[in-house]
């Protein structure tokens, strides 16, 4: 069978395992929802590289010497559900922004199993429904400990800790100020850093 390379060789009405997802090869990179193949947004534009770089720093530097990493897209996080056969199943990799893991057991080489314990979206002109109600439903039933939405044109960062399997909403962050992380007690983001040059 010729290799998948692109897009358009898809029935993009099936569902796919994680393994077909492997072997494809595109040159734009997909995420796979609940077994759906998924476009990722078309290249970014300046501020959200900005706001990406600006976290990564900070985040970074904030973890250097510590147990957790932190993982920048394209970076495969492969969550996992379990099926009635009690092994665990593949149907959803997304390519956070930008993400934690303060479980080694859960990196390998072709990116991250498992819940991150934080991961950060930065919206999209065009994706903001899609990152604010399908990525977060699936990080909240998923257990990623935190999640934050950040948003470049309102300069508004939102922050969700779960709760009872839950996101409640922590804080919203719209003017200078540090931006606490629940996950990582002690560490704290300048709200200006954040949005430096946006």
């Amino acid at each position: 069978m010729p290799p998948i390379t692109d897009i358009s060789q898809l029935d993009l009405t099936k569902r796919y395992p994680y393994a077909d997802y492997v072997s494809w090869q595109f040159d734009e990179f997909v995420e796979l929802i609940r077994g759906k193949v998924s476009r990722m947004s078309p290249a970014l534009r300046v501020r959200h590289q900005r706001i990406s770089f600006n976290l990564g720093t900070s985040i970074g530097l904030a973890l250097r010497g510590k147990s957790c990493q932190g993982f920048a897209a394209p970076c495969d996080v492969r969550l996992t559900k379990t099926v009635p056969n009690g092994d665990a199943a593949v149907e959803t990799v997304v390519q956070p922004d930008l993400c934690v893991f303060c479980d080694p057991a859960k990196l390998d080489e072709c990116g991250c199993v498992g819940a991150p314990d934080w991961i950060i979206k930065i919206l999209s002109p065009g994706s903001t429904g899609h990152d604010s109600k399908t990525k977060f439903d699936l990080c909240e039933e998923n257990g990623v400990t935190e999640y934050w939405l950040v948003d470049p044109g309102l300069k508004n960062v939102a922050v969700y800790v779960l709760e009872n399997e839950e996101y409640i909403i922590r804080g919203e962050y719209c003017e200078p100020g540090l931006i606490p992380v629940a996950t990582l007690p002690g560490l704290a983001l300048e709200w200006h850093e954040v949005f430096e040059g946006v």
